[in-house]
């Protein structure tokens, strides 16, 4: 049983934190091989426990398909869970579901509403999004200075993405006077961050 193969660790194993330390552990195969399997069986004790990101984490397995039949559904329910704990990753991850139309309708307003909500709590990848919906007036009117500014917070916690977007908004003087220097200075940060455009 799992239980006995990890008596090393000190751990209570009716505990939240420990169900979710080794749904993490199996699903990143640290000190032992990946089981996708094992890694949905903790993060289940550890989210009926009521342990946020075990609920995202959950949802990130059955939105992939990894040790469960790809369910999107189930992806669902379970960001919305985790976002409604208060846990920035699932807000995000249930806004792209939303902005994309995954296992949901499309509803660009509740995306925005969610990418919000995660960008305030400090999720650079939301930050992005966010300045994204912004500049192309999607769930919200279009706002080229609230763009400039999410993207600008988005960059300055390493996002490349919003570094190139950057350099749009430069280069083609939304929100800001047009200036391609600070254009081409913005497209070599977001190369040097490992972006690559689509």
């Amino acid at each position: 049983s799992s239980r006995r193969r990890h008596t090393r660790f000190k751990c209570d194993w009716s505990s939240d934190v420990c169900s979710s330390d080794l749904g993490v552990m199996f699903a990143q195969g640290q000190g032992t091989r990946v089981d996708f399997a094992q890694a949905v069986n903790w993060f289940q004790k550890a989210a009926d426990l009521g342990v946020s990101q075990a609920m995202c984490n959950l949802g990130s397995l059955y939105y992939q398909g990894a040790g469960v039949t790809r369910k999107y559904d189930e992806a669902l329910r379970w960001f919305n869970r985790c976002a409604t704990a208060g846990n920035e990753q699932g807000m995000y991850n249930l806004a792209v579901m939303y902005r994309d139309g995954t296992g949901v309708n499309k509803n660009v307003e509740e995306a925005f509403k969610w990418f919000e909500r995660a960008a305030e709590e400090g999720n650079p990848l939301a930050m992005n999004s966010l300045g994204v919906m912004y500049r192309m007036g999607q769930g919200t009117r279009a706002d080229y200075p609230a763009a400039m500014e999410w993207f600008q917070k988005a960059a300055r916690n390493g996002v490349g993405e919003a570094m190139f977007n950057l350099g749009v908004m430069f280069e083609r003087g939304l929100g800001v006077v047009a200036n391609p220097d600070e254009a081409k200075r913005w497209y070599a940060r977001a190369i040097d961050a490992g972006y690559q455009t689509p």
